[in-house]
């Protein structure tokens, strides 16, 4: 028999409906893609280069579970330039991909029953990962009326004791919104006053279209009650090649860094050199290519007369559709051979997410077929 927990939790939606879609395009079917969180753009040659060179040295073997010193150094420079920090290499864990470095955040911090507040909607995989480390979902639900932003006031009237964590994404997936300064402060304040964790994903952080982007790191004094988690996928392409991080309290490090060094023992040695050169690469260029693809879809959407919050980070617009979210992607793929994930995925049903991580030329085509759709129903 599997583990109960194993069987309660769902498989991603998201990467279920992108299966699909290339299940399709391999049998020849001329579908246009647009469920995964995935830029198009290729890794960036400086990258490449340096795990190459790496290679040739053929000295790959396993490394610091915390991840190799450089990479810690330089992630600690990093971020604490961008925001004012004094930040120790021993606050920094390499991890294998962001998703490794919540999850494992997860396992440090939750005993069985301990709570983490979740807004929704909601990234699929969040609710699964507090779950698998034994915790407990309490969540609060935004309103496009509101800019899906999030209540303060109903964060606090979850607060009763049990709660451990706040997880908060910003820029959002799947929403593409970005949290305002004033909503941190508060959140913040609460978890001095109540002694939780606020876990921070920021992995979308480098693609922001506002001038009014707040990190958490813009705010807090210092990481006794962080936990600020990112990484190079979205930023410099590098999805395959698996590497994030995270930086908190040295106390919140040196435990996840005793899980990995349980479980995964190490990251890829190579990627994590790949990721040191990735540092010093220049994104601006995937940054302005993506703020295109939103302009274009958010003019192209609001033509339709299609409900949406306009995204003003990451590459995800989320739109109000008719009927059933579910039965809408199914259809629309089926008829126009275009991939959507519903809005139900992330708690949000009515609703369903467009990556614009394509090109502009087939983000065109995939919109007028979607215009046809809605047209034909």
């Amino acid at each position: 028999m599997i583990a109960r927990r194993i069987s309660e939790i769902p498989i991603s939606k998201t990467m279920e409906l992108d299966a699909k879609a290339k299940a399709l395009i391999k049998k020849g079917e001329d579908v246009i893609n647009l469920t995964a969180g995935e830029p198009d753009f290729p890794t960036p040659e400086p990258v490449l280069e340096a795990a190459k060179s790496f290679l040739e040295k053929g000295q790959i073997k396993y490394t610091d579970p915390r991840g190799i010193y450089e990479l810690r150094e330089a992630i600690a420079k990093k971020v604490g330039e961008r925001y004012g920090k004094e930040i120790s290499p021993d606050q920094v864990v390499v991890t294998n991909g962001a998703k490794q470095a919540l999850f494992n955040t997860f396992m440090a911090l939750l005993d069985p029953g301990d709570e983490v507040i979740v807004f929704s909607p909601v990234w699929v995989s969040y609710i699964p990962q507090i779950l698998l480390a034994g915790g407990t979902v309490k969540v609060v639900e935004t309103f496009m009326k509101n800019d899906f932003h999030p209540s303060l006031e109903e964060v606090e009237g979850l607060l009763v004791g049990k709660t451990k964590a706040v997880l908060i994404n910003s820029p959002n997936n799947p929403t593409g919104v970005v949290y305002s300064r004033s909503f941190l402060e508060g959140l913040l304040r609460l978890s001095e006053e109540m002694h939780f964790y606020i876990v921070s994903d920021e992995v979308y952080d480098s693609l922001v279209y506002t001038d009014n982007y707040t990190s958490i790191l813009d705010i807090a004094k210092d990481f006794e009650r962080v936990v600020y988690i990112n990484g190079f996928s979205k930023s410099h392409s590098m999805t395959g090649w698996r590497v994030g991080y995270l930086i908190s309290n040295r106390e919140l490090a040196s435990a996840v860094s005793k899980i990995q060094s349980h479980t995964t023992s190490c990251i890829n040695t190579v990627a994590q050199y790949a990721a040191l050169k990735a540092i010093e690469v220049d994104n601006s260029h995937m940054v302005q290519v993506f703020k295109e693809r939103r302009d274009l879809v958010v003019e192209r959407l609001k033509k339709m007369g299609v409900k949406f919050v306009e995204p003003q980070g990451a590459f995800y617009l989320f739109f109000k559709v008719p009927g059933d979210d579910v039965k809408f992607c199914e259809r629309l793929l089926e008829e126009k051979k275009v991939a959507l994930v519903p809005g139900s995925s992330f708690l949000k049903p009515g609703f369903v997410r467009l990556s614009f991580a394509i090109s502009t030329e087939r983000l065109a085509e995939a919109l007028d077929r979607i215009e046809d759709f809605l047209n034909s129903h």
